[in-house]
């Protein structure tokens, strides 16, 4: 019987065992920073009912769906009737019109989950892959201060994520909307195609922008083009005078995000303003954000998301206005990684290894690794009897820090050894001291 080659399926990322700890750790310091700003957990399954989630999808979206058929059906011919999610937010949208007598609102969720799509796989494109949501949903209404809070978490978070310089670029989809109005830009088609093209500004530079646009459009290139500090865009922004009330709501907007994000405490260096960028026209109609590391100025946005008038306007004729925002983790992970920004090895989950020093010893080494554990030590033992030299290699290699070595004489005087491999310190201390002794070596104490 020949074998079948061992072959990962294409567009996921697939970690060894310490990158995965790695990238364990990354998705908990994301949920300890949304959790610190009282955000709730929320679970939704990995698939929803065909229904539900091409409900505000086009043909190309559905597309990108992967359909779950089970072989009965298949099997009668019939239409899947359910279908993995390709994000989180119409699920969102489906457990807050299902569940909206028993949530408390404004209901600050998140969600830390996959998701699914049927992407060309290619590098930084996944079919399979974590998103990290957090949004606000309001009943009837929801303040703009929401809007500021959003970037102020994320500014937390990646702080926390030392993935190093990082800028939060802002924006509002009535101001520019507004603008288009201004130079004769009406219908929702053309609009679409002029902010296609804005967004390209930083990617292929002003003169090839210009030529697909007319003349009338091209001026806008002069006002949302021009860089410059926050208060100059604002004040370039005020200079108009425009008599257009998208125009005046969009600014008055962006002038609250900007104040709350500087009462949140949001370093100026992380924040700018970016009258180019859009986001999905059909979805958004307020703030947006995009995000941006300093590092990987190829990669593109890291973090996106923005306001809408009304989440689950298909599922309720509840107005539940919100703002969110997402980290594609799967993505940030694997770029990060390229780049060197994370450590790949990894720590190990195990924190000591236990060896066997004397086999006949083991019940006396079976009960070191319980109080160690029992101290909140992760704690491994060794339980192949061997040469120590192979022990001490396997630790090393494993990416354990400590090795813990007892022999008939250190039993005898009721101490043991502890070696940190990677600065060769070793230290002999009592037995009872071990917990206190292995968390200063490991600078945990």
């Amino acid at each position: 019987m020949s074998l079948i080659a061992p072959k990962t399926p294409p567009g996921v990322m697939e970690l060894l065992p310490r990158q995965q700890v790695a990238f364990q750790a990354m998705l908990e310091t994301i949920r300890r920073g949304y959790e610190r700003f009282g955000f709730l957990p929320v679970e939704t399954p990995v698939f929803e009912t065909r229904e539900v989630l091409l409900t505000k999808s086009g043909g190309e979206t559905e597309k990108q769906v992967y359909f779950v058929q089970s072989t009965g059906a298949l099997e009668q011919n019939k239409r899947p009737e359910l279908a993995l999610r390709f994000d989180l937010t119409v699920p969102l949208a489906r457990y807050v019109a299902e569940h909206e007598r028993d949530l408390v609102f404004p209901f600050r969720r998140y969600q830390i989950q996959r998701v699914y799509r049927g992407e060309r796989a290619q590098k930084g494109r996944y079919r399979e892959f974590y998103q990290c949501d957090i949004d606000v949903i309001g009943k009837d209404s929801l303040p703009v201060a929401f809007d500021a809070e959003m970037p102020a978490v994320i500014n937390h978070v990646f702080t926390e994520l030392k993935v190093g310089g990082f800028v939060i670029n802002l924006n509002n989809r009535k101001l520019l909307l507004g603008l288009l109005a201004s130079v004769g830009v009406t219908e929702p088609e053309r609009q679409g195609a002029v902010l296609r093209e804005l967004d390209k500004l930083d990617k292929i530079g002003r003169a090839a922008v210009a030529a697909t646009l007319s003349a009338d459009e091209a001026k806008l290139l002069d006002l949302l083009g021009e860089s410059g500090t926050t208060d100059e865009t604002l004040a370039r922004l005020r200079a108009l005078n425009s008599d257009r009330p998208q125009v005046r709501q969009g600014l008055e907007e962006l002038e609250a995000v900007v104040a709350g994000l500087r009462a949140f405490g949001v370093p100026e260096r992380n924040f700018r303003l970016n009258l180019t960028i859009a986001r999905g026209l059909d979805y958004y109609t307020g703030t947006v954000y995009e995000t941006f590391l300093d590092a990987c100025p190829g990669l593109g946005s890291v973090c996106s998301g923005g306001r809408y008038d009304n989440l689950a306007s298909q599922y309720t004729k509840s107005k539940l206005p919100g703002v969110g925002i997402s980290i594609g983790a799967t993505r940030l992970f694997s770029q990060l990684l390229d780049a060197g920004l994370i450590d790949g090895a990894g720590r190990a989950t195990s924190r000591i290894l236990v060896t066997q020093m004397d086999p006949a010893l083991a019940a006396d080494y079976f009960a070191i690794a319980t109080a160690l554990r029992a101290a909140g030590i992760n704690t491994e033992v060794y339980l192949e009897a061997g040469k120590i030299g192979k022990q001490v290699k396997y630790a090393d290699r494993a990416g354990i820090p400590l090795v813990l070595l007892m022999g008939g004489d250190e039993k005898a005087r009721g101490t043991v050894t502890l070696k940190h491999l990677s600065s060769g310190t070793q230290r002999e201390v009592a037995l009872a001291e071990v917990a206190a002794a292995a968390r200063e070596m490991l600078g945990e104490g």
